[in-house]
């Protein structure tokens, strides 16, 4: 036992002798844990189940860092089917302590093992399915799906809970009680099991057998029942002898009444057994009939998911190798290069990366053909700026202040450097009258440019501007 302030080991004492903290409470604490974990442990060993996981709770209410009761409570989970749960308890386990812990163990045997994790997931799947079928009132298929699960999993509590409930609300009384058997080999004092068989041992109990009446006394009349008639003798009267002739009369009568009693009581309980056998080979029919409609249903579902998938595969191929597809662009780039680096055109290369700019969505495309994009643009970008920036001059000059705006965009898309550019790309706007553009575009300049003489100029126009508004 350690201490929880300083991490020393504890003596006997009721304060740590290392820290100097009260530790009295902090052992009745733990000690209480492991009096509800030993408790759990011999609740385990006669398999009450669901007492030693009541326990072994309680035990993680007072430390939660009590690791063998939380690994013997993954153990017990595991046993009655809740492997999640049981997983759950061994991780939190691990986290607790990584070095030397058994959890490691448990999660490795599952984990190493794909098939074990895959009926796993499809019990879990298959369950799930039952319940959603139950409450759809479809409990046919919910039999079928509950059956599928215990095959995967036999020691699944709840799935035989749940089966031997619905045995019951169709009044199959033998099969719920072979279930809730079942459960209680596994657990046996699972309340729900319990319940559930108290209920079905009630309606398979035969009735209270008729009382017979009380002997009578010595010196009353022997009586007894004649069909509808009570014949009444007394005690000292003899009966009168019979005849031989009188005898067989009366053997042939009674051989006729067996032999009618033999039809009337025989031949009706074996039709009646033909009837409950073909009923139970139709149900089983009927089942499997179901089973493979279910099948048909899972295929069928799969192949619409497969077919989805490869229409979006198609799209996708379109996307890549159709006349607008992402090879078709990749191409265009490639042959703006390639015919840039063989004739100089700065003009037929700008024009082709305008085209390309109009068709993609360059931040959108791969690493590599942004970078091819934005080194052509690099390199003859300050001479197309320049030739924009001369046409955008001319047009101020003339007054034609869209036009100027339009190529002064250009001179600074081309050259974002081009301080020239920029600033008249401002003024072209005050010009305009588009105030608000004109104020953002002398910010551009005053962010871009700090110090110059541009700057200065544009923090002029924009302060007027912004006084006017």
């Amino acid at each position: 036992m350690f201490c929880y302030n300083c991490g020393c080991h504890l003596s006997e004492h009721d304060f740590c002798t290392a820290c100097g903290a009260d530790v009295s409470l902090y052992k009745k604490i733990l000690r209480v844990s492991n009096l509800f974990y030993n408790e759990g442990l011999e609740k385990a060993g006669v398999r009450d189940l669901s007492g030693a996981i009541t326990s072994l709770r309680q035990s993680l209410k007072f430390n939660k860092n009590n690791i063998d009761a939380r690994n013997l409570l993954g153990l017990l989970y595991f046993e009655t089917g809740e492997v999640v749960a049981a997983l759950s308890e061994w991780v939190i386990s691990k986290n607790l302590r990584p070095e030397k812990n058994i959890a490691d163990d448990y999660i490795n045997r599952l984990q190493s093992n794909a098939s074990r994790l895959e009926s796993i997931n499809q019990t879990i799947k298959k369950y799930n399915q039952a319940l959603v079928y139950c409450m759809q009132d479809s409990k046919d298929l919910a039999v079928i799906q509950l059956k599928k699960v215990l095959s995967l999993n036999p020691r699944f509590i709840r799935a035989h809970q749940l089966l031997a409930l619905l045995y019951m609300d169709s009044e199959e009384w033998e099969r719920a009680e072979r279930e809730l058997k079942k459960c209680v080999d596994i657990d046996r004092n699972n309340t729900q099991t319990l319940r559930y068989l108290r209920e079905v041992e009630l309606m398979l109990a035969p009735d209270e057998a008729v009382k017979q009446p009380a002997r009578k006394k010595k010196d009353e009349a022997v009586r007894y029942q004649s069909d509808n008639e009570v014949i009444i003798q007394p005690l000292n009267m003899k009966e009168p002898k019979r005849s031989g002739a009188s005898t067989l009369v009366n053997l042939g009568l009674g051989i006729l009444i067996g032999l009618a009693a033999t039809y009337f009581l025989l031949v009706p309980s074996a039709a009646s057994n033909a009837r409950n056998e073909a009923q139970e080979t139709i149900t089983q029919i009927s089942n499997e009939s179901d089973a493979k409609t279910i099948t048909i249903q899972e295929l069928e579902a799969e192949v619409e998911k497969l077919t989805r998938e490869t229409e979006g595969l198609n799209q996708q191929l379109d996307g890549y190798v159709g006349e607008d597809g992402t090879l078709a662009v990749i191409d265009s780039l490639l042959d703006t290069a390639a015919s840039y680096l063989e004739t100089q055109d700065v003009g037929a290369a700008a024009a082709s990366l305008e085209s390309l700019a109009q068709s993609v969505d360059i931040e959108e495309a791969s690493q590599s053909f942004q970078d091819l994009y934005h080194m052509l643009l690099t390199t003859i970008g300050p001479e197309v700026s320049k030739t924009y920036y001369d046409e955008g001059s001319s047009a101020f000059q003339a007054n034609d202040f869209a036009a100027a705006i339009e190529s002064f965009s250009r001179a600074v898309y081309y050259d974002a450097a081009n301080i020239n550019a920029q600033f008249y790309l401002a003024r072209a706007y005050d010009r305009n009258g588009d105030t608000k553009e004109a104020i953002a575009a002398y910010g551009k300049v005053i962010e871009l440019f700090p110090g110059t003489t541009s700057a200065r100029s544009a923090k002029q126009y924009q302060d007027a501007l912004q006084a006017q508004q």
